[in-house]
């Protein structure tokens, strides 16, 4: 029998906000122009879902040198895509507002970011105060740490959380965390990275609020 949900924790790039699409082309960009060749779907493979700690570690490995100038380079290209293109994923405004219950953002993305892209796309103010980061944890996704974080601030059992997630590490995450996980399959992540046990995925906003329901 399916625990009462009392929180929905969304992560916010590729599930609130339709970022993914543009960061993966501005990462191929960037990091090709290093010296490392990668192209969108190599960046979506092996990137999606991390950190930008993960991320830049996994370039210098790369690299096999100290790239300092990354991340002033990657936030004001990966800026500046946002605030000419950047919009809310197609849906999840009147998803958001047709549940019930508690929600809150548990995202790999800083503060500032997600201040950023949920500014532009209007739902800034759906999340105030209930918005976590990978860098409050001291293990990004795919460990539990942040979903767990989000919930004891909330308040709320792990078992009685729903994750909607759209990335592989995300919904690693969430089974990690006990909790029940919904994949967004409607972006860029093809839905068979998001099966597993625990998880439903679906590849449409409007029927969230229904799935989201035990």
């Amino acid at each position: 029998m399916t625990p009462r949900t009392d929180l929905v924790i969304f992560d916010c790039d590729g599930v609130l906000v339709d970022s993914e699409r543009l960061a993966v082309r501005v990462e191929s960009r960037l990091i090709t122009s290093l010296g490392w060749e990668l192209s969108p779907d190599d960046v979506l493979e092996r990137f999606v879902g991390r950190s930008d700690e993960y991320m830049l570690g996994e370039i210098e490995a790369a690299l096999g040198r100290a790239v300092p100038e990354w991340p002033d380079l990657y936030r004001d290209a990966l800026y500046a895509s946002f605030e000419e293109q950047l919009t809310a994923v197609p849906g999840v405004t009147e998803a958001i507002d047709a549940l019930d219950g508690a929600t809150c953002v548990a995202s790999s993305g800083t503060h500032e970011k997600m201040a950023l892209t949920l500014g532009l796309t209007g739902l800034l103010e759906r999340f105030e105060g209930r918005i976590f980061s990978t860098t409050e944890v001291a293990r990004g996704k795919p460990a539990p740490d942040l979903f767990l974080h989000a919930a004891h601030r909330m308040g709320a059992a792990p078992e009685r959380c729903v994750v909607v997630e759209d990335s592989r590490s995300g919904v690693e995450a969430a089974r990690a965390a006990g909790m029940r996980a919904l994949g967004f399959a409607g972006g860029l992540t093809p839905a068979e990275w998001l099966e597993g046990p625990g998880t439903t995925v679906f590849t449409d906003m409007a029927d969230l609020p229904g799935l989201v329901a035990p």
